[in-house]
């Protein structure tokens, strides 16, 4: 995935699956990156940190999120900050769509790479 500049639409991206649950468009400038998942319901992202700071906005369906020992059912509008290094995970109890930004970008999002604590999901 290129690092892009100007306009484009989002719906436009390359959609990638990642596991049959789970597919992502990624956009990405040189200090932030959007990811917009479709995500179906009983998939799991399982417990993990990184190094980059992550806000989530949820478009549509539900997550139960756990942020630290701080746990949450999320739904459409909903947002949450992760910061960095700390851990946090997510199950899926329902079709979701949700964006989540990352500063400063992942690059194993940008190599196309499927994220470990998602193979399972």
């Amino acid at each position: 995935m290129p690092v892009l500049f100007g306009f484009k639409q989002l719906a436009a991206l390359p959609e990638e699956r990642i596991t049959d649950k789970i597919s992502r468009r990624v956009l990405s400038g040189k200090q932030s990156m959007m990811v917009w998942w479709k995500i179906k319901a009983g998939a799991h992202a399982a417990a993990h940190k990184h190094p980059h700071e992550q806000i989530v906005w949820m478009l549509k369906g539900k997550m139960d999120f756990r942020i630290g020992e701080e746990r949450r059912s999320m739904g459409a509008g909903d947002v949450a900050v992760i910061p960095s290094g700390v851990e946090h995970e997510g199950f899926f109890t329902e079709d979701t769509e949700v964006v989540d930004m990352f500063a400063p970008p992942r690059e194993d999002f940008l190599s196309g790479g499927t994220p470990d604590y998602m193979k399972k999901g």
